[in-house]
This record gives structure tokens, sequence and C-alpha cells, in this order.
């Protein structure tokens, strides 16, 4: 059994961050008395897209972190980018709600933790040395069956 512990991890804290996300949304759908969509209603739609922009860059961080991982192994420095990202996500839901700071910075970190996974992923894979290896066929014989 392979178990990956940063990536497992940090799943963890994404699902949990996802669900929270979710519930902040649903506050101001009751608050705002909107139950479907968004009713024009920009607290509604600024939640919202808090909530879709975590989930378009989320799979890419995590498919990321996990072949990272099962490729060069859990370290510390893999669990610092896992763990700033879910950082990154929390600032930018809350700069949605109006602290501009937060929706920058995590916008810069979301941006910088998938461009250094996605470059240390390529970097993995061109400046690994592939062994190759030459195999000789001999002939192949045909034999009846009696």
């Amino acid at each position: 059994m392979i178990i990956l512990p940063v990536s497992l991890t940090i799943a963890a804290g994404a699902a949990l961050l996802n669900l929270w996300l979710a519930m902040r949304v649903g506050r101001v759908r009751t608050q705002e008395k909107i139950f479907v969509g968004d009713g024009g209603n920009e607290r509604i739609i600024r939640r919202m897209r808090a909530h879709s922009n975590y989930i378009e860059n989320t799979a890419f961080v995590l498919i990321l972190l996990a072949l990272v991982e099962l490729s060069a192994g859990p370290s510390t420095w893999l669990w610092a980018v896992g763990a700033l990202y879910l950082v990154g996500r929390i600032l930018h839901a809350i700069g949605m709600d109006g602290m501009m700071w937060g929706r920058m910075a995590g916008t810069i970190i979301t941006m910088l933790t998938q461009l250094g996974l996605a470059g240390f992923a390529l970097f993995t894979v061109y400046a690994t040395p592939v062994e190759t290896r030459a195999v000789v066929l001999g002939e192949t014989t045909t034999v009846a069956a009696e």
C-alpha cells in the first residue's frame, strides 16, 4: 500500500475548506432569502465566485501535489507548499468579502503554487536520467499442434 501523507493531509484540509466556502455561500443565501441562483446580489456573487475559483484551482494543485509526492517523496517543502496553498485560498475568500489585499495575496499564492508544482513536475520528468535498454529478439518458431 502506498500512503502519501502530504497529499492526503492537504486533500483533507482542502475538503474541509471546500465545506467552509459552501457554508459561507449558504449563510448569505439565507440572510438575503435567495435560494436559487444569485438574484443579482453582490454578496452572493462574491461568495459564489470565491467558492467557484477555489474549485477551479484546487483539483490541479492536489493532482500535482500527489504526483510530485509519488515521484520525489514527502518533504518539508512539499508540506509548506500545500499548507501555503490552503492559507492562500482562505485569504482569497476573505478578500472577496472586501479585504482586497487578501484577494490579491490569495491569487498570487495560488498562481505561484501551481507554477512551482508544474515546474517541479516537468523538471522531474526531463531531468531524471532514463535508462534505455536494447532488447534483441530471436527467431520465432511456430510449432504445429498434433
